[in-house]
């Protein structure tokens, strides 16, 4: 018999009559001899209405008694699932983060896990019982509530599933895996069984949403084996795991992920000197602006053409931020557009294979697709396109790199 560190998220719980499924799904696995540790998120909408009621008290509230209203949410799911299961005859006790010995630091509203004490869950485990615990919330050193930051019930799923030594950590959702790319802009993408923690790290900082990154950093950490399943319907779902697929006939690219909210800037004409990167970029970081892609080109003149790409919501910030820098160093002209996108292949099969890229690019150029920006790491090759070819690029490379269904069982 296992341990299972089972993971609710807030569609999973969002009625009455989906936390009783949840309910029926926690206790067949209880009725196999399963030992069962559940994190589960607040029912969706709830959070979103308690920061509502937060900024119709004030335009600023602090953030410690934003943690504590937002961490109640959770704190509804846990009783409601356990008086679920106590109604079914299964012995469920609910457990608050801190309850659960969640002990995290001071940061509100983003905090991270420093500390689990299991002993009082290992009691109810060992008394034959369910352990339901409140996601997304801890106790800092001062006895204060503190939040993960959303999406951060992965995490205390995550987190559980290591500090109990777990057999594996399994995150329910309303998908039933992790698909080669998204399924609503290709119909042909399939659910992977099975794909490695770096991949899926890559995948989700690329704009995959079914797992929170900090989450999948945390399982990699400490190798807890994750599957995501389908809280709707019945499935193997997708293994996260360390061990790379070696088969012959494994494919080279994983996956195709993309993020429409990019933007592009570009200063025109500076100085080509040392220390001029740093002149550029410090300001944009001292606005806490992330800087993604960079490219850098030397023009016949002797200047310098300095272009990188930065969130779509940070595009007339970094913008104006530019233009200043561009006065200081008698730049010729800032330009730039948010109508781009980055799409990204993934696969640890790259390591071993040559020509992705061309290949990459050689697909993109038969769909006369332009490519402004071009990044890559071991695993990973991505592009910056115009953001009105995003769909034709992703449908083009998934066929092109053999993912599509059809092409699996052909």
């Amino acid at each position: 018999m296992a341990l299972y560190v089972q993971k609710f998220g807030g569609t999973s719980v969002g009625s009455i009559e989906r936390i009783e499924h949840v309910a029926d799904k926690v206790k067949s696995f209880h009725q196999q001899g399963h030992q069962i540790v559940v994190a589960v998120s607040a029912m969706s909408g709830e959070t979103n209405r308690l920061i509502g009621l937060a900024n119709d008290i004030s335009e600023h509230p602090t953030p410690r008694e934003m943690d504590v209203l937002v961490s109640t949410g959770e704190q509804v799911t846990i009783a409601l699932l356990s008086m679920a299961l106590q109604k079914r005859g299964v012995n469920a006790r609910s457990f608050t983060g801190w309850q659960a010995g969640i002990k995290t630091n001071s940061s509100y509203m983003k905090a991270r896990i420093e500390d689990i004490d299991t002993s009082a869950m290992r009691a109810q485990l060992d008394a034959g019982g369910v352990v339901v615990v409140a996601g997304f919330q801890g106790l800092d050193g001062d006895n204060n509530i503190t939040t993960l930051g959303r999406g951060g019930s992965d995490t205390t799923g995550v987190a559980l599933a290591a500090a109990l030594g777990a057999d594996e950590c399994q995150i329910y959702t309303d998908v039933d895996g992790v698909y080669t790319t998204d399924p609503r802009v290709v119909p042909a993408a399939r659910r992977m069984e099975k794909v490695t923690f770096e991949e899926m790290l890559e995948m989700a900082s690329l704009g995959s949403k079914v797992l929170q990154i900090r989450s999948v950093e945390f399982a990699g950490k400490y190798k807890v084996p994750l599957r995501v399943l389908s809280s709707f319907k019945d499935g193997n779902g997708t293994l996260i795991t360390m061990e790379e697929d070696n088969s012959v006939e494994n494919p080279v690219i994983s996956g195709i992920a993309f993020n429409r909210d990019e933007a592009k800037v570009t200063i025109k004409g500076v100085p080509d000197i040392p220390g001029v990167a740093s002149k550029i970029l410090v300001p944009i970081s001292d606005a806490n602006i992330e800087v993604d892609m960079i490219i850098q080109n030397v023009s016949a003149d002797g200047t310098t053409d300095f272009t990188f790409t930065v969130h779509r919501n940070d595009y007339q910030n970094a913008l104006e931020i530019l233009r200043s820098t561009a006065n200081e160093l008698d730049a010729r002209e800032v330009t730039g557009t948010d109508d781009i996108c980055k799409v990204s292949m993934v696969g640890v099969g790259m390591r071993s294979h040559a020509g992705v890229a061309s290949k990459m690019f050689k697909t993109l150029a038969d769909e006369n697709i332009n490519i402004l920006a071009i990044t890559t790491s071991e695993i990973k090759i991505s592009v910056v396109i115009a953001e009105k070819y995003l769909e034709l690029a992703v449908r083009a490379l998934h066929s092109v790199f053999g993912l599509d269904a059809e092409e699996e069982t052909a």
